[in-house]
């Protein structure tokens, strides 16, 4: 073993990568215990997908609803491929994970002055596949309420130590006799201003790094979502699931100078109508609930109808709704559209859909417990079979946060039933055999040639024989990547770039193996469902299987 470069080394007790609503949720529960927890942030604290969300948070609050009822809706969105015992989990825990969140004091949206009380007396929106109100929400800037709260709280506990502008490269796994796929005792992680690849050593290490959704070239996400935590747990011997379901959100608004900005599902909750561009609706042709479908079927609906008009976008109008309507429920989205010289309040906005949101990722118990040990995942970049085949709107941050209290709660289980970790040295990143790269302009083609083949060939209606030229493509690509990797110095760049193929590739085995279409998964060559739903589970390779390298159940 190399000798242990103890000055860019250090344990904690649990290593969590990634900042969100679910990374920062389950440092916050642990902090409450004598645990060293690092946070592993790639930008800024709050720079991620939370910090985006803008509808809310779905949870059963008012009277008139009730679990079987949000259970239902999940199940019905999911096109049969939910997991209802994880569906039941999830919306059971639903209040306490509001009340959690409210009492860290996350400012919720209250109800006007006689309007009903949903039970904590906060206003409450409906989105689509939802038979109720139920989605609590701050304004329209959920996701920025929930991660200030959290990110303020975890900057004041001192058990909490966070790492920004740093970057997991690598699980660090040991042989462990009683484990097949052997132990996770750490990760590689890269000082992105330093330039220096620090070894942090833990008893558990949590992915919860978000989705894979950079992997199109129109996405959403900001810059972070590059599959990195799928990627990682893939390398080190996680098995994966689903991940031919990616979620494409029907509404991102077109425009040059924010090709990423999503209009909320929320404003069709409140009446927002899908229009061409002669004025006319068009939703009402594809689903008996129109606007208010699950979003792959609207997705669906407006791909099917710029493809048949040769419109580079549809409209969303709620410019029925007066002025003060719309600045007093949808503030920031009104705010940022003004900026663009776009008065929603007058004029209907253009959208076209985007990717969204990765509703498979590395298969989970309802703990977050992946295959290998010492390693958990939650939130986006898990499969716990909540989603199906479908994500319904504001499910998200809600498994966030009850998974995140779920892990918490095991890892404190499993931390009482073991000897303390003694916290021995890992061996030292190696960069003894590879030089500075003076061809950054590979890492940058490469990136743009994925997000492209991905989004002509695996977007949001799929044949097979553009799935079979997109896995050559990145086959390719892989190889190349891999060479790249082995000789040159890692940057984030390139990470994510290895990420992103790794990713991309399951996401296009996943979809040949799906010979049916169902949910989010639409080809012209299986265009029919099948009588039973099942999982795609793709395997890592095994040495005691040569030539095997994804196996599909």
């Amino acid at each position: 073993m190399p000798e242990v470069d103890t000055a860019h080394s250090e344990h904690f007790d649990v290593v969590i990568v990634g900042s969100g609503a679910a990374g920062l949720t389950l440092a916050l529960r642990l902090a409450d215990g004598a645990r060293r927890i690092a946070v592993i942030s790639k930008s800024a604290l709050a720079e991620g997908s939370t910090w985006y969300a803008q509808g809310g948070i779905s949870a059963v609050l008012d009277a008139e609803d009730s679990i079987e009822a949000h259970v239902a809706d999940t199940l019905n969105a999911g096109a049969g491929l939910c997991d209802e015992p994880a569906v039941r989990f999830t919306v059971s825990r639903s209040r306490e994970a509001i009340e959690w969140l409210i009492a860290r004091g996350v400012p919720f949206t209250r109800a006007e002055p006689g309007e009903k009380a949903p039970g904590y007396a906060y206003h409450l929106n409906r989105e689509g596949g939802h038979s109720h109100r139920r989605i609590i929400h701050a304004e329209d800037a959920t996701g920025r309420a929930v991660e200030t709260t959290l990110e303020a709280l975890a900057r004041n506990a001192e058990q909490i130590t966070v790492f920004e502008h740093h970057m997991a490269v690598e699980l660090i796994m040991t042989d462990d006799a009683s484990e097949p796929r052997g132990r996770c005792r750490g990760v590689y992680v890269l000082d992105i201003e330093g330039d220096q690849v620090h070894t942090l050593s833990a008893r558990h290490v949590v992915l919860a790094t978000g989705g894979a959704n950079l992997a199109y070239l129109y996405s959403s996400n900001p810059h972070a979502a590059s599959g990195d935590g799928i990627a990682m747990a893939w390398r080190a011997g996680a098995r994966v699931a689903n991940m031919e379901f990616m979620q494409f959100h029907p509404t991102c608004l077109y425009h040059p100078e924010a090709r990423s900005f999503l209009i909320s599902e929320a404003l069709r909750g409140e009446g927002a109508l899908l229009k061409l561009a002669d004025g006319s609706r068009f939703m009402p042709r594809h689903d008996a609930r129109a606007e208010l479908a699950p979003r792959d079927i609207v997705a669906r609906a407006i791909d099917a109808e710029m493809k048949r008009t040769g419109e580079p976008h549809v409209w969303l109008d709620i410019s029925h709704r007066d002025k003060a309507f719309i600045e007093k429920h949808f503030p920031a989205i009104n705010r940022r559209c003004l900026e663009l010289g776009l008065d929603m309040s007058r004029e209907p906005l253009p959208v076209v859909p985007a990717a969204h949101y990765t509703c498979g990722g590395v298969i989970t118990d309802l703990a977050g417990r992946t295959d290998i040990a010492g390693v958990f995942a939650i939130g986006e970049c898990a499969f716990t079979g909540l989603h199906g085949a479908n994500r319904m709107a504001s499910n998200s941050l809600l498994e966030c946060i009850v998974y995140a209290s779920a892990a918490a709660e095991a890892i404190a289980a499993d931390d009482a039933c073991r000897a303390p970790d003694p916290g021995e040295p890992l061996p030292p990143w190696d960069e003894s055999r590879v030089t500075d790269s003076d061809e950054e302009v590979v890492v940058a083609h490469n990136w743009q040639e994925i997000r492209r083949f991905m989004w002509d060939y695996v977007g949001i209606v799929r044949t097979t024989k553009r799935l079979e030229r997109a896995l050559h493509r990145v086959e390719l690509l892989r190889r190349e990547i891999h060479d790249y990797y082995g000789t040159f110095r890692v940057t984030p760049g390139l990470l994510e770039l290895r990420n992103l193929a790794q990713v991309a590739e399951l996401i296009i085995r996943s979809a040949l193996e799906r010979r049916e279409s169902r949910g989010l998964h639409y080809t012209r060559d299986f265009p029919h469902t099948l009588p039973r739903a099942m999982h795609t589970v793709l395997s890592p390779p095994r040495e005691d299987v040569p030539g095997v390298v994804y196996r599909p159940l």
